[in-house]
């Protein structure tokens, strides 16, 4: 808690009330960089030893084990005061909207390696892993970031309130 403490002491005043409004979208972006940087360092530790020449399966790999880790981070921190549904349920939600975030995700490196034809021998190692860094890991990481927020707000981790009134039946008015 003292780390906490000590950042928001330096956080200017007027600032600290949009920080504490916004405090989820904060919490689900600093789960992103996690994963972003876990995605990327393992994308390229892949591609550049034991997937050489296979980046989309590189890419994959390292983009579902970042999901596991991004699960976990969003479940027990950023949306705790979300959810409501079983743990299996809510877990295969999850999955669900990362699996369509991944393709989202490797879209734009499927088009740079395959339609564009950046890849070695068209174009020199560092323009292919500049355009695989910038497709995959900047492109695609950011469609694939506003889907997810939208999508886990809206179905993964509800409002518990939402939760509620979803359960309820419609009762009729009594006279």
């Amino acid at each position: 808690m003292f780390l906490v403490q000590v950042v928001v002491a330096r956080v200017p005043k007027r600032m600290l009330s949009v920080f504490v409004r916004n405090a989820e979208l904060l919490k689900f972006l600093t789960v992103g960089a996690i994963a972003f940087v876990t995605t990327t360092v393992l994308f390229f530790g892949l591609k550049w030893t034991v997937l050489h020449g296979k980046p989309l399966t590189a890419n994959i790999l390292a983009t579902l084990i970042a999901t596991v880790l991004s699960y976990v981070l969003n479940r027990e921190w950023a949306f705790t005061d979300r959810g409501g549904r079983q743990g299996r349920h809510e877990a295969a939600l999850f999955f669900l909207v990362a699996a369509v975030g991944m393709v989202i995700t490797q879209l734009p490196l499927a088009v740079s390696s395959y339609v564009f034809q950046l890849r070695v021998p068209h174009v020199s190692l560092l323009v292919e892993n500049i355009a695989d860094f910038l497709s995959a890991t900047v492109i695609g990481t950011l469609l694939a970031t506003a889907f997810r927020w939208w999508a886990m707000r809206k179905f993964v981790f509800p409002h518990p309130v939402a939760m509620v009134e979803r359960a309820e039946p419609v009762r009729s008015k009594e006279r």
